[in-house]
């Protein structure tokens, strides 16, 4: 009986299969990776989109504060005369706009028709993950 170890047959099969099981490993190492990898990065943009949401909701009531104050300035002094300063609520910077007032016969009495434009915006520049703006407008007649 020859020796399965010095039988050149035995040999060379023997040799072109080794290393077999460290290819298969690091295919499916790389393969992990790339999948955690790609986890990561996705679970990244879903917190980073979560939170734009949230801002984009604060901007929104910040801007509806701007056209609260001056709805109530305008019926204060039954005038669309001058808009209040731009302020800040929670890290925005809300200005508020008056457009021409318009006024409309109704029967005897006359109606006047201030449009309100309140914009909110964010800290940071156009184009910025952090930059929000949000812009809402009403009209109120007196």
């Amino acid at each position: 009986m020859k020796d399965t170890k010095t039988s050149p047959a035995l040999g060379v099969r023997g040799r072109t299969q080794r290393g077999f099981a460290i290819v298969t490993a690091l295919f499916l190492l790389v393969l992990l990776a790339a999948l955690g990898t790609f986890m990561l990065s996705f679970s990244n943009t879903q917190q980073l989109t979560s939170a734009q949401d949230v801002q984009g909701s604060r901007g929104y009531w910040a801007a509806r504060a701007g056209i609260e104050c001056a709805l109530g300035e305008i019926k204060v002094h039954s005038a669309c005369a001058v808009p209040p300063p731009a302020f800040s609520v929670d890290g925005f910077t809300v200005s508020v706009t008056y457009g021409n007032p318009e006024s409309h016969g109704e029967g005897t009495t006359t109606k006047t028709v201030c449009r309100v434009t309140s914009t909110a915006t964010s800290s940071g520049s156009v184009g910025t993950i952090d930059y929000v703006e949000r812009s809402l407008t009403a009209s109120l007649e007196f």
